[in-house]
């Protein structure tokens, strides 16, 4: 049987990023965080680093090479964002931030819910207003959850999901206090996305400080990260006190995916009476999950791969994401490449994020 060319599917991809700067957040950031970020506007830019902004952790102290990350490209116009996802067959792409990825990381919660705010109304203003193929996923502060629950509200009609960020976090997102977040984006109908980043934090699951290379942080911090926040929203019920709430999760890969279904239904089979709350498997709520594809995995055998998505019943809830412009993005060439059926590859390239988001091809909110 003949495969619908690449050219003709839908493509959603669920996972782009914008470049915002200091200098750029500043003009919608409230007093007197708006002078903090002006005060380091100018300070010289490292790959997604810039100290009292998105701090890493480990940016001073490791050895780079020209090869790296600083060779990473940045996109700084929705006219150039528009132009590069169609070169690539992109329809409709979903935008999270470069440096807010490390949001979690700060430690003052009103400068953070202050970032949290100016970034919303900038992206809102700045990029996804200007093109329908550009669709917002508001950053949720951690720090100050109910100011988090407001900005949902306020901007509930101009996003199609809630970003949740990963990096650094403490505690996981299964803590009780997030619980104003959950309940105020499954009000408004919006999913929530986890995304990760690799930081160095003394936070589980980021106290990486053991690994001397980046090849080991890399390969571990966004996957585990992942990991145990699923783990937490599990076993701490978010998944039973939202029963409406859509979840997902992107930058990860798919493996680890049969990992978590078969080892939390183990220990749910010895310890069930420390989560009377799940009335399934744990695997039940996991595989409900939406799971981005990229950074896609790359086994000699594809097929491997195939059989991966089947472990966890994925062929409704798989998603495309590229993570252009990021140093490691996945052209959909790529994940074409896999051989999925007909059926899958419409799924997973767009009809999955339509559904998960509640749009329709246009990217309209249905």
């Amino acid at each position: 049987m003949a495969r619908t060319p690449l050219n003709e599917l839908l493509i959603v991809d669920v996972d782009v990023h914008v470049h915002e700067s200091p200098g750029g957040l500043a003009p919608y950031c409230d007093a007197p965080w708006d002078v903090a970020l002006r005060n380091v506007a100018d300070v010289p830019e490292r790959y997604l680093d810039i100290p009292g902004f998105s701090p890493g952790g480990d940016g001073t102290l490791t050895a780079r090479f020209p090869t790296s990350h600083e060779a990473t490209r940045m996109v700084h116009t929705p006219e150039q964002m528009v132009s590069e996802l169609g070169e690539i067959g992109v329809d409709l792409a979903v935008l999270f931030p470069d440096h807010l990825l490390k949001l979690a990381v700060l430690p003052q919660a009103d400068y953070a819910a202050a970032l949290a705010r100016a970034y919303n109304a900038w992206l809102i203003e700045e990029w996804t207003s200007r093109h329908p193929a550009l669709l917002a996923a508001i950053v949720a502060c951690p720090q100050d959850p109910e100011d988090a629950a407001r900005e949902i509200e306020r901007h509930a009609d101009s996003a199609v999901c809630v970003y949740l960020p990963c990096a650094g976090l403490d505690p996981l997102w299964g803590d009780r206090r997030y619980d104003p977040i959950y309940d105020a984006a499954q009000n408004a109908g919006l999913p929530v996305l986890l995304h990760a980043v690799t930081v160095t934090s003394p936070a589980f699951p980021f106290n990486n400080h053991g690994f001397d290379t980046e090849l080991a942080r890399h390969a571990t911090s966004h996957t585990f990260a992942i990991m145990a926040n699923i783990v937490s929203m599990v076993s701490t019920g978010v998944v039973v006190r939202f029963p409406e709430l859509k979840i997902g999760v992107t930058e990860a890969g798919i493996s680890w995916m049969p990992f978590v279904c078969q080892r939390l239904d183990k220990e749910y089979l010895e310890r069930r009476r420390e989560v009377p709350f799940l009335t399934e498997r744990p695997s039940h709520y996991v595989k409900r999950m939406y799971v981005a594809t990229q950074p896609i995995e790359e086994p000699e055998r594809l097929g491997d791969l195939v059989t991966l998505v089947e472990l966890y019943d994925g062929d409704d809830t798989t998603i495309y994401a590229s993570d252009w412009p990021h140093h490691d993005f996945d052209h959909p060439m790529k994940l074409n490449q896999v051989p999925f059926s007909e059926e899958q590859r419409r799924k997973i390239f767009g009809e999955n994020a339509l559904e998960l988001f509640g749009i329709d091809r246009t990217g309209s909110r249905r």
